[in-house]
């Protein structure tokens, strides 16, 4: 992945690069020519096409599509255009159509347009979505949909139309693209949200804009990349346990001894030196027998945990927690201490009950306890990941990680992670993360750098252990792949 691609622009900074471009001598035609190429030259890396629809909108994202369909045909492909709207006279767009008229080119009415093809190309809306489409463009919408469920293959011009490039939001209907050809700046959408199941294959094309029309545009956010891994230091030769951090576990109660187990797993594939844990009672002795590794501590009341705390390098809160008295009283406790805290699970809906802010700290949300967090509904937060992150971490302090399809990490700029699968979509996979970050700041003595790169680690682990497949991952199949995703170099 190219280092312009993992600069993330929202929609109107995108308009803003283009209007650059234009203002420093390449015309507007011109740099839809190029996008045009740039998507036949993604079509043609699959099987040559023969049949191609290309269904136009009428901005530039339409334009593009008329300039692609001057490419197909020139090389021998039968195609068929379907028109929703008219360009504005005199434009860009209006120009492309006119050629594609020019060469002999036809545009089918409305609804006319044959999806009998090899592939389809939805060149409806671009960056120009500003509610749920409706009507004629729902109805493009769920055609193009429908044509790729019968075996054709789906190219999206620079969005699939009905996702918000700026957010991987889908009101309404959206296309299901295979492969997303996009411009200038790389979306923010396309990497969060929807935007990595509805985008397929991403394919980015700075269409041959000089470095200094991005000068002054500081992007919305930044992709992670699988090489910040080597931030981690190796270990000197002579290192002791006590140099890599002790992390300690508070979670585990009555019948979720399991989520404190997987998250003093990780902390240990992740590299801390010692991991204690502190449980039910009734669990302490299968947990050891599980993990003779961990130091297992059976609790009852919560001024046990004190030496505990003021031992521990990190504390990982959450995992197994539950809500109950036992519940409630480990949180206080470990909440009143003042160490560094990586916060998770049912810790955080009991923050969310009892609000307060702290900077050492590290909330790691999905977006239901998201939404609990900001009194907000997990649909709002799904449809704006990256400010609902960033919300959270000016709430209530520290660094704050969304988890999810493109997890988000706060800081100037916030980061998203583009790894990870829908095999990670399992109980268990974010007390994982927890047990994860909290060995990382341990190591690093860093919230920030422990947040980005234990998500980053968590997301490459993840695919690592999916190479054999997706289904019935686990997350002990991730914790297993953790020694070799910190470990390469």
């Amino acid at each position: 992945m190219n280092e312009p691609m993992r600069a993330l622009y929202d929609a109107e900074q995108v308009r803003e690069l283009d209007r650059r471009a234009i203002a420093g001598g390449i015309g507007g035609y011109v740099l839809m020519q190029r996008a045009a190429h740039a998507c036949w030259q993604a079509m043609q890396a699959q099987p040559q096409p023969r049949r191609v629809t290309v269904f136009c909108g009428p901005g530039n994202n339409g334009g593009d599509g008329y300039e692609i369909a001057r490419l197909a045909r020139a090389a021998g492909a039968q195609v068929s255009v379907h028109a929703l709207g008219d360009p504005r006279p005199g434009s860009d767009a209006a120009t492309a159509k006119q050629a594609w008229l020019d060469d002999g080119g036809r545009v089918a009415p409305e609804n006319g347009a044959s999806t009998d093809a090899d592939w389809i190309v939805d060149a409806l809306l671009g960056t120009g979505l500003g509610r749920a489409p409706q009507d004629a463009m729902q109805a493009a919408i769920e055609s193009i949909n429908a044509a790729r469920e019968r075996g054709g293959r789906v190219l999206a011009v620079d969005v699939p139309s009905g996702l918000d490039a700026s957010s991987g939001y889908a009101p309404g209907a959206c296309v299901r693209a295979d492969v997303t050809v996009s411009f200038i700046g790389s979306k923010l959408g396309l990497w969060t949200g929807r935007g990595p199941e509805m985008a397929g294959q991403r394919v980015f094309d700075a269409l041959g804009v000089p470095e200094e029309v991005y000068a002054g545009v500081a992007p919305r956010a930044r992709l992670q990349s699988a090489d910040a891994l080597r931030q981690l230091a190796r270990r000197p030769r002579d290192a002791h346990k006590n140099l890599s951090g002790h992390v300690l576990i508070v979670g585990g109660n009555l019948g979720m001894g399991g989520a404190a187990l997987l998250a003093g797993r990780a902390a240990l594939r992740s590299g801390a030196g010692l991991v204690s844990v502190a449980t039910r009672r009734e669990h302490a002795t299968a947990l050891t027998a599980a993990q003779p590794e961990l130091m297992v501590h059976g609790i009852d009341r919560p001024e046990q945990l004190d030496p505990l705390l003021a031992r521990a390098t990190v504390t990982a809160l959450g995992p197994g927690l539950g809500q109950d008295e036992w519940a409630r009283a480990l949180y206080a406790r470990t909440i009143a201490d003042d160490g560094a805290l990586v916060v998770d699970a049912d810790a955080l809906n009991l923050l969310a009950r009892f609000p307060r802010a702290r900077p050492n700290w590290i909330l790691t949300p999905h977006p239901g306890e998201a939404g609990r967090l900001l009194q907000t509904s997990s649909a709002q937060v799904q449809a704006q990941r990256l400010q609902t992150t960033a919300q959270i971490a000016e709430r209530y302090g520290g660094v704050a990680v969304l988890k999810g399809a493109g997890s988000c990490v706060s800081g100037s700029p916030p980061q998203i992670c583009p790894y990870g699968n829908a095999g990670m979509a399992v109980a268990g996979m974010g007390d994982t993360l927890t047990g994860i970050v909290a060995a990382l700041w341990a190591q690093t003595g860093d919230p920030a750098l422990a947040a980005q790169l234990g998500v980053l680690a968590h997301a490459c682990a993840g695919d690592r252990a999916a190479r054999d497949g997706e289904r019935g991952l686990l997350p002990g199949d991730v914790i297993d792949a953790l020694r070799a995703t910190l470990d390469a170099r």
